[in-house]
């Protein structure tokens, strides 16, 4: 297995997302569902959300994700945890997020 943890990776354009959390909920799906950013066994953490102080807290395991609205216990950090983990586009991915 892998653990990666993402502190405030660089930010990207989110131009084809109403909003963070419709971008989020895409990304927890593509994790989730798929192994486009490689076999993730869990994934947590939370990210900024579209107005001033609201996070998108996210926990995540194998077919299932939650995410919720909540104050921040401290700011943009994201850990995940698989294998074959493909750190650049998770980096990239949630990149767009934060």
């Amino acid at each position: 297995g892998r653990y990666m943890e993402l502190d405030n990776p660089s930010g990207q354009e989110m131009a084809a997302f109403d909003s963070c959390a419709e971008m989020l909920e895409k990304l927890l799906d593509d994790l989730a569902y798929g192994t486009k950013y490689g076999e993730v066994l869990r994934a947590k953490g939370m990210v900024p959300g579209a107005g001033e102080g609201v996070w998108l807290h996210f926990d995540l395991v194998p077919e299932q994700a939650e995410i919720r609205e909540g104050a921040p216990d401290y700011t943009g950090k994201v850990c995940v945890i698989g294998s074959n983990l493909d750190e650049e586009a998770l980096k990239a991915a949630f990149g767009a997020v934060l």
